[in-house]
């Protein structure tokens, strides 16, 4: 599966990069495949452990923060790997036949 979150810490101010900075770091450590863009962090793994590295870094930011908000999106597809980038990779092929 992959999943795109957000994690948002608020009462903290308007400045918030580096409690998203804590977030992306649990990511990161979880040696999962992910990638982070100026809205969301993408992970990719199996159900368990995508679920599991989310709740620690929303625990990272809650630690800091007096609230968090989170949004999440997912693709669940059983069998399906490396879907983070052959997703990307399958529509770059389609700009490229343009």
């Amino acid at each position: 599966m992959i999943v795109a979150f957000s994690v948002t810490p608020l009462g903290v101010g308007e400045d918030v990069g580096e409690y998203v900075a804590d977030a992306v770091r649990v990511v990161r450590e979880s040696g999962l495949p992910n990638r982070t863009d100026a809205m969301f962090t993408s992970i990719e793994g199996e159900w368990d452990e995508v679920m599991d590295v989310i709740r620690r870094a929303v625990a990272a930011v809650e630690a800091r923060a007096p609230r968090v908000s989170l949004v999440l999106k997912a693709d669940i597809r059983p069998g399906v790997t490396d879907a983070l980038t052959g997703k990307v990779a399958t529509v770059e092929r389609h700009l490229s036949a343009d």
